[in-house]
């Protein structure tokens, strides 16, 4: 009888973590994963909002998560890939027989 009753007190708690499972962090999981697919796919002549407010223009993807973005004619800026929130306008990608 101990064992069915130590069970039952357990049953809400697991409940309880399972129902936030499922409203909480698996629908978090997949916005981090497409925030990451994002930011991957950025480009040069992406336009782009920083979580800092900036708009701007991808201008150049560097190396070691960084990408320089055009605010104003002549000034650009490193930001770190992570910190872009949006891409407003997506550039279409090259064909393949510019790449030849």
């Amino acid at each position: 009888m101990d064992g069915a009753n130590a069970l039952g007190q357990f049953l809400p708690l697991i409940l309880i973590f399972a129902i936030m499972y499922f409203l909480l962090i698996r629908p978090q999981q997949k916005k981090v994963k497409e925030h990451q697919a994002m930011v991957a796919a950025l480009r040069r002549g992406d336009q782009v909002v920083t979580q800092g407010g900036l708009v701007g223009k991808v201008t150049k993807v560097k190396d070691g998560g960084e990408v320089e973005v055009e605010i104003a004619p002549g000034v650009k800026v490193r930001v770190i890939q992570s910190t872009i929130a949006q891409v407003l306008n997506k550039t279409e990608p090259a064909s393949s027989a510019a790449d030849k």
